[in-house]
């Protein structure tokens, strides 16, 4: 994977920043995403029964939207008393590519939806270096403020004859894992009640070498360029690089304050951040918190594989995991 530098392309376009496979930004400002640009319409998947459709945050934030699902089971039985979990979930792409509207997200929650009997919020923030860090936490909050104040007005879906708000989950994946870490110690402080945390393959790093083995520390050594360049991308005005509370949680000191009892991560033992996952429970067990946190691996995969083959055994048995999870009481 190639790194921040000046390049030149076929055009003669001077490039300042290139993070094949992901994202290259050009001298004169363009922005060419190299991934995670299609998108799927919202609708009724045929596959799974679970309806969705597009929907605005507020008036206020145009730019701020989100997909929702509901479940067959909620179709099918609207008169139903049991109320269903509610799961808010922030995709992945290194806080620079992809959408809630990507057909790779639709269809992993789709199956979610179905499988768990849960309704989603899929929170569409906005993306840098257009809008570098802290938008997209400041975006994801709003979508959280958004569907709480749901439970009183707005979106039939997310009415409290559907949706049980104590049972409210947050969840994501990679980029999105590490907004969701930030939106349930957001919700703690703030004295919102979050059921439960899920975070896949999380986007955590620091600047020395991270993971309980040796693999996992050269594969923080060799992924370390990349990772804080684009972090730096991301987020410009950051002042300790790989150090910073944003992307290094050892140095938040409102780690304690998380609003979550329960966190489930999720790490593959082929993807370089495998040593940040268990990193990450290390540091949330030693800070205080009174919650339990648990680490689920899967053995020869890779970063984000169960997005990509979802029917693969270690993709079915994650989801089985989770189904579990957002189904406790």
């Amino acid at each position: 994977m190639a790194s921040s530098a000046e390049n030149e392309n076929d055009n003669g376009s001077a490039v300042a920043h290139d993070f094949r496979p992901l994202i290259r930004v050009y001298k004169d400002g363009r922005v060419e995403r190299l991934l995670g640009t299609a998108t799927v319409p919202a609708g009724l998947d045929a596959q799974t029964g679970v309806d969705s459709k597009d929907v605005k945050i507020s008036d206020a934030l145009d730019t701020v939207s989100a997909r929702l699902y509901l479940p067959k089971f909620m179709l099918n039985n609207p008169e139903q008393d049991p109320q269903l979990p509610l799961l808010i979930y922030f995709h992945g792409g290194g806080f620079c590519i992809e959408t809630a509207f990507s057909p790779t997200y639709h269809n992993h929650l789709n199956l979610l939806a179905s499988q768990a009997n849960v309704v989603v919020v899929s929170v569409d923030y906005r993306r840098a270096p257009e809008f570098p860090l802290p938008v997209a936490y400041d975006d994801s909050w709003a979508a959280i403020k958004w569907v709480i104040n749901n439970q009183a007005d707005a979106d039939p879906w997310l009415n409290d004859r559907i949706v049980d708000y104590s049972r409210v989950f947050i969840a994501g994946d990679s980029a999105g894992a590490n907004i969701a870490h930030h939106m349930a110690i957001r919700a703690g402080i703030e004295g919102i009640n979050v059921a439960g945390a899920i975070l896949v393959h999380p986007f955590f790093s620091g600047v020395d070498p991270i993971g309980g083995n040796e693999a996992d520390r050269r594969a923080h050594l060799q992924s370390r360029r990349f990772v804080e360049g684009l972090w730096r991308l991301v987020c410009p005005n950051t002042r300790m690089g790989l150090d910073d509370p944003l992307v290094n949680p050892s140095f938040d000191p409102r780690l304690k304050l998380m609003g979550s009892k329960k966190v489930l991560i999720f790490v593959a033992d082929k993807d370089s951040l495998r040593g940040v996952g268990f990193y990450y429970k290390e540091v949330l067990d030693k800070s205080g918190w009174a919650g339990a946190a648990e680490v689920v691996e899967a053995k020869g995969e890779g970063h984000v594989f169960h997005l990509f083959n979802p029917s693969s055994e270690s993709a079915v048995a994650m989801m089985k995991k989770l189904v579990v999870f957002l189904n406790q009481s």
